[in-house]
């Protein structure tokens, strides 16, 4: 299975900026869709943004279309969140997932079979 290591949360004032980090095991071996989840406390986990690892194809949820940013770095199997113009509202705890395969399905939770432990994200006012 996909195994992760995920990085780089921790407080931040509102409009400032954090950039997580995921690190993804190179076995299962061949292409895969890695994708930012968060769930702030007592919410729904929902989905941020994904990249395709064969093709760097991005996606992300209306909610932070101009202000997050999801990259990869291909040869240390890095997929990074840069995050910008944070408010209280982007509070949450942020988990990396992947599913295998070629493609990248909606961001929804069920879609992605493999999960990391995550990284909390605190946004201050």
């Amino acid at each position: 299975q996909v195994q992760f290591a995920e990085s780089g949360g921790g407080p931040v004032q509102a409009g400032g900026s954090r950039r997580l980090s995921c690190t993804h095991s190179r076995y299962p071996a061949g292409p895969r869709c890695i994708a930012w989840f968060r769930q702030a406390s007592g919410m729904e986990r929902e989905g941020v943004a994904s990249i395709r690892t064969r093709d760097g194809h991005t996606d992300l949820a209306d909610s932070v279309k101009g202000r997050f940013t999801i990259s990869q770095d291909k040869v240390k199997n890095i997929v990074y969140l840069e995050m910008n113009a944070l408010n209280p509202e982007d509070t949450a705890r942020y988990y990396c997932a992947a599913r295998i395969g070629d493609d990248c399905p909606a961001l929804i939770k069920d879609n992605f079979s493999y999960w990391g432990l995550g990284t909390q994200v605190t946004v201050a006012s």
